[in-house]
């Protein structure tokens, strides 16, 4: 069972030892001067305290998760759906914890409401006080489970793609499973729980609350309200803190014994390619185990295999290979290939002379799963896929629209493919979290590159409980995604406090790890500190700035973004001898206003932002060490209220329900322009029609 040091509820934590407010600020006065004169005699010593807290305890390892199929020994039950919904009273929200709304339908505790399963809740209802709620929600159903799969002697895991943020899982009463962070999934066995034909109950309690150690962080406290006090959450990023069971919830089943993970790696020679397989069973008992993997190609050919006993590793080699290129850097972008792996009892275990059904009998599991074969590799001026450079055309992006919040949807996802693909982009940034599973298929068929972000948003207040947690988002991040071909980066934080003396030891030992889970990949960090004040940036392999030309700096100022980025790039570049990408610019723009002189919000000034940006981007590529760009953002998102959001950020260069704006005409022009296949490939309608180009014109002009 997998489980995390999730404590009952944030919220209840939050609200439980809270001090009368005279005697907190003067606690926290006090050790303000306290910390203030440590920090005067500490000196630099500082940074080396640090850093022997930080780089000490024991991380937790992820088990299993492997995304769930249906195969000869494996069967799925879905239980998305309307579920049965309840909202706990801010000011108790430990109260069903308590009471035991665990115990029986939550019916017979509260009046329930439907909610959909995936979606967010907040956006479901015309209640503002859910959309706005601090603390825990409450869900159940009710499912039948085969009787066939108590008589098969399977195993059965209930699994979650993310419930934001904490969550409690219980089926039929029985405590099954916690779990912290929203954004990545979870499982536990519930074989012993279930009651097979018969009609089962699942509960899940979610918390939303973000404090100063969670990940993302945030703050909450009681605020006086016209009929008393509320709950009140604060959090410094820029997205709508969206809760509620996000992604589908699955019952699967596996063999008693059953392939747990499976971890590859890949590369080539020549026209050959080979896979690096190691398979993890759930026994430590293997040298009575083999397993045999086989690799097809598109159109269902055999065209490698290999076999192993004990270990369970080994390579497969492929002739003819076909690599795994980005969009518009080959005409078969994306290939995949399927692995087919299926473990057994070893041949040598078998009694003498079985053969045909018996030896059939002997499989004990398959698993099958897409392999796309590439190679990384980077170095202080570039970053190369299949040993050629790549230049990042793409974007931010989040995981948000209307009314389904961050909830899962496959419609929309195979637009937001479409439309990426439309524009000519070859990759995006996964911010400012992980993005569901299926978001990561997408990304590896379509040959989109893929920087995966952990949860780290804006981080501040370092601290040892902080880190431990950051860690483990990051540790659980790279096992879901580190056999999909589409990621090519790690990405640590978004816009971290770096300017803090503490920045610099805490972001080397997460850098650290990061790479010691994962050496085939480089890492980065969206920086937006200026670059004489960030500590973070020497720990990392590829420098990522965030900056804000003539928005947030000189805004209105058309003239003080080319040379300024162009000047930024290089100071980065030159004090790290690294390679940079600018990984965040933009403007807000409502749809649909249009001023000349191009005027901020308009759509003619998020046009000419954008063009002042190119000319930055262009003068840099020629220098060697700029290898990407990526626009704020893909599409309009919700955010917290506030006065300088009119309904949420409007950066996108599609609007929240992707129509695009007059600037996703003229990035689309450049992102096409800059793709390595050249004009062939060019789209027809790239550019419309006006006139005849010059030699036509003029030839016409002396025919007349």
């Amino acid at each position: 069972m997998l489980t995390t040091s999730s404590s009952l509820s944030a919220a209840a934590l939050s609200t439980k030892w809270r001090l009368p407010e005279p005697v907190r600020a003067r606690i926290l006065a006090f050790f303000e001067v306290v910390t203030f004169m440590v920090m005067g005699v500490i000196g630099y010593m500082v940074n080396a305290v640090f850093g022997a807290m930080y780089t000490s305890g024991n991380e937790s390892s992820t088990e299993g998760l492997l995304y769930p199929i249906e195969s000869e020994t494996r069967e799925l039950k879905m239980l998305d759906g309307m579920w049965n919904f309840v909202r706990s009273d801010s000011n108790n929200p430990s109260q069903g914890i308590r009471e035991k709304w665990f115990s029986d339908d939550l019916a017979r505790f509260r009046k329930t409401i439907d909610m959909p399963v995936p979606g967010s809740y907040n956006d479901i209802t015309e209640d503002a006080s859910l959309r706005d709620h601090v603390g825990t929600v409450w869900y159940d159903r009710k499912f039948f489970v085969p009787r066939a799969w108590e008589k098969s002697g399977d195993r059965v895991f209930i699994r979650f793609g993310s419930v934001h943020y904490d969550a409690i899982v219980w089926i039929n009463g029985v405590q099954v499973v916690k779990h912290e962070f929203g954004h990545l999934p979870f499982e536990a066995e519930v074989t012993k729980v279930l009651k097979y034909g018969e009609e089962n109950r699942i509960t899940v309690l979610c918390d939303n609350v973000l404090l100063q150690v969670t990940i993302p962080q945030g703050k909450v406290d009681n605020q006086a309200i016209d009929n008393g006090v509320e709950l009140v959450q604060s959090y410094t990023f820029d997205f709508f803190n969206y809760a509620g069971i996000h992604r589908s919830v699955v019952l699967y089943t596996v063999p008693q014994v059953y392939i747990q993970d499976v971890v590859v790696n890949t590369g080539f020679k020549g026209d050959e390619g080979h896979i690096d397989y190691q398979i993890v069973a759930n026994t430590n008992e293997t040298e009575h185990l083999q397993v045999s993997v086989k690799m097809f190609d598109r159109n269902g050919t055999l065209v490698g295999k290999d076999s192993s006993e004990a270990k369970l590793q080994g390579t497969v080699v492929i002739p003819q290979v076909k690599l795994w290129w980005p969009y518009l850097m080959d005409p078969e972008p994306g290939y995949l290939y399927t692995m087919e792996i299926t473990l057994a009892q070893a041949k040598s275990n078998e009694a003498p002379g079985t053969s045909g059904d018996a030896a059939a009998d002997a499989v004990l599991d398959v698993y099958r799963m897409k392999v796309g074969i590439r190679t990384l590799a980077w170095t202080n001026t570039s970053f190369l896929i299949n040993e050629k450079p790549i230049y990042f055309r793409g974007f931010g992006r989040h995981e948000d629209s209307d009314i389904r919040g961050k909830g899962l949807d496959l419609a929309l996802l195979t637009k937001d493919f479409n439309l990426l693909k439309w524009v000519g982009a070859n990759a995006y940034r996964t911010s400012h979290y992980p993005y569901s599973e299926e978001s990561m298929q997408f990304a590896d068929e379509h040959g989109i590159m893929i920087i995966d972000e952990c949860p780290s948003v804006d981080t501040e207040n370092y601290s040892q409980i902080l880190l431990q947690k950051h860690k483990s988002s990051i540790e659980q991040l790279v096992h879901r995604d580190r056999n999909h071909p589409s990621v090519v980066m790690w990405s640590i934080a978004n816009e971290p406090r770096t300017g803090k003396i503490e920045a610099d030891a805490y972001f080397a030992a997460v850098a650290q790890y990061t790479k010691k889970l994962d050496p085939t990949r480089p890492i980065t960090a969206a920086i937006a500190v200026n670059v004489n004040d960030d500590r973070a940036a020497q720990h990392l392999d590829i420098v990522s700035f965030n900056r804000y030309n003539a928005w947030y700096a000189n805004s209105g100022r058309l003239n003080m973004i080319t040379n300024r980025v162009i000047e930024e790039a290089q100071a980065w570049n030159q004090k790290h001898n690294k390679p940079v990408l600018m990984s965040e610019y933009g403007a807000d723009t409502m749809e649909g206003l249009h001023t000349l002189p191009a005027y901020i919000w308009s759509e003619d000034y998020q046009t000419r932002v954008f063009s002042q940006h190119f000319k930055a981007f262009d003068a840099l590529r020629k220098q060697q060490f700029f290898i990407g760009e990526f626009v704020w953002n893909f599409a309009d998102f919700k955010t917290a209220q506030t006065y300088t959001r009119v309904g949420g950020n409007k950066k996108g260069i599609f609007t929240r329900n992707r129509q695009p704006k007059a600037a996703a005409y003229l990035l689309r022009q450049r992102y096409h322009a800059l793709g390595e296949l050249g004009k062939s490939h060019l789209p027809d309608d790239l550019f419309l029609y006006t006139a005849p180009n010059d030699h036509l014109l003029s030839k016409e002009r002396t025919e007349l």
